[in-house]
């Protein structure tokens, strides 16, 4: 359980922390996500003695019943909050949140499934928990082995890159140019505290990076900070690199994924 939960923890804390700064805009701090790696490392043990599983919500907000009765909700989750099961019956789980409360969730309304990318071996594997579903090929930006740090184009095409870090499937497109595509959630708010910090967007843009992120929804995706990453179809299986910043799949395997990778599914991109 120790990878998904490492991450689940740095999203939701990239979240929380990002939101309570838009209350105090002249407050400068380090990058939340350098402090959210670092609280991960001295939490991770203390936050789940138990070493129990781990899942995490595919709804925005996820109902845990006092009892296996959705007549009688108890509490509420965020998605990308990490949820520890206890134990499973048929439809149900029984699950103590990272509050302590403990409850029932419904086994649909949550999801063990993430996503790892390794720019290096150009290749994607596919998680639940700490257990390999997949392994799949998979074609890169042209530039796939420096991080995105703005938005590229035909003048700068060295900006065609992959992103680097944590990110979530934010959206699903079916009706994509490349076959279906899952969209994450770049830029996201580590790219916008480096953004702001460096004059590449606006207070105003950061805000609404910081607020969309806040509300689960596609952030703004014009800012120089480029946008629109995704992971589609159309990709060769050859490992080759022509995206402009997106990684590409075979198309057979976007489909074998798409019903099992829900949004909030996180994504973790690796040099």
């Amino acid at each position: 359980m120790g990878k998904l939960f490492q991450i689940l923890t740095i999203l939701f804390v990239l979240s929380t922390t990002a939101s309570a700064q838009l209350q105090d805009h002249s407050q400068e701090t380090e990058p939340a996500a350098i402090r959210s790696f670092g609280g991960v490392v001295e939490t991770r043990e203390s936050a789940n003695p138990d070493n129990l599983p781990v899942v995490y919500p595919v709804e925005e907000r996820l109902t845990v019943f006092s009892e296996m009765d959705e007549d009688f909700p108890y509490v509420e989750v965020a998605m990308r909050e990490p949820v520890f099961v206890l134990a499973s019956d048929d439809n149900w789980l029984h699950v103590r949140t990272k509050g302590g409360a403990t409850g029932y969730v419904l086994s649909g309304s949550v999801s063990d499934f993430w996503i790892r990318v390794s720019k290096k071996e150009r290749t994607v594997r596919i998680y639940r928990g700490d257990d390999l579903h997949r392994t799949l090929p998979a074609d890169l930006a042209i530039n796939f082995f420096s991080n995105k740090v703005r938005k590229g184009g035909q003048e700068n095409v060295d900006h065609w890159r992959t992103p680097e870090g944590v990110f979530y499937v934010v959206n699903k497109n079916p009706e994509s140019q490349f076959h279906r595509a899952f969209v994450l959630n770049y830029p996201g708010v580590a790219e916008a505290e480096r953004g702001l910090r460096h004059g590449m967007i606006s207070r105003d843009e950061y805000n609404q990076i910081v607020r969309a992120d806040d509300r689960f929804e596609m952030p703004p995706m014009f800012t120089k900070l480029g946008g629109f990453i995704e992971i589609h179809g159309d990709g060769t299986g050859a490992r080759t690199n022509w995206t402009r910043g997106c990684i590409a799949l075979r198309n057979d395997d976007i489909d074998e994924l798409w019903d099992v990778i829900k949004v909030g599914t996180p994504v973790l991109i690796e040099k």
